[in-house]
């Protein structure tokens, strides 16, 4: 839902090109950081569910801080162009 000032966060954030652009970000920084933080364990085949669900969390970070940097980037641009 677009307001007075133009699309939401969520609306943006939503957009196809940013959720594939973060995902890409997120699977290749989240398995250099998955490996670096976790590889020992996980080359030894002992990860354990706490480690699993760290793992898991270390690829939510690089989509985050992709997403909430594209949303601020189309923002300005919008911006702009707008002005």
């Amino acid at each position: 839902m677009s307001g007075p000032i133009g699309p939401g966060f969520f609306e943006i954030a939503l957009r196809p090109s940013v959720v594939k652009r973060a995902s890409r970000v997120a699977l290749v920084v989240g398995i250099v950081l998955g490996l670096l933080n976790h590889g020992d364990a996980i080359l030894s085949g002992a990860v354990t569910n706490g480690q699993l669900a760290k793992i898991c969390l270390t690829f939510l970070v690089p989509y985050s801080v992709s997403t909430y940097s594209s949303v601020l980037a189309i923002r300005e641009r919008d911006q702009e162009l707008g002005s």
